[in-house]
């Protein structure tokens, strides 16, 4: 079974200049990009970086616990009309 080869849609060739003309597949842990214009061919490793690649944000941090256990118990007091 053969890879797909899919376009890069924006790409610039580096050897032709020639925009939306690279193509790019990957096989065997290896990266491969070409343009359909020139003889431009690239092989790159796909290099796999460890842990865990996502940012750290509010969302996929863990909620921190003691910032619960400081609630107080607050008693409103409605200020009194003077007439």
């Amino acid at each position: 079974m053969s890879t797909p080869k899919r376009f890069i849609a924006g790409a610039i060739c580096p050897r032709c200049a020639e925009i939306d003309r690279v193509r790019a597949w990957e096989s065997q842990g290896v990266r491969y990009r070409e343009c359909v214009s020139c003889d431009f061919f690239e092989q790159l490793p796909i290099e796999e970086q460890p842990g865990n690649n996502e940012l750290d944000t509010r969302v996929n941090r863990p909620r921190d616990t003691e910032q619960n256990n400081d609630i107080q118990t607050v008693k409103i007091i409605t200020p009194s009309s003077k007439s």
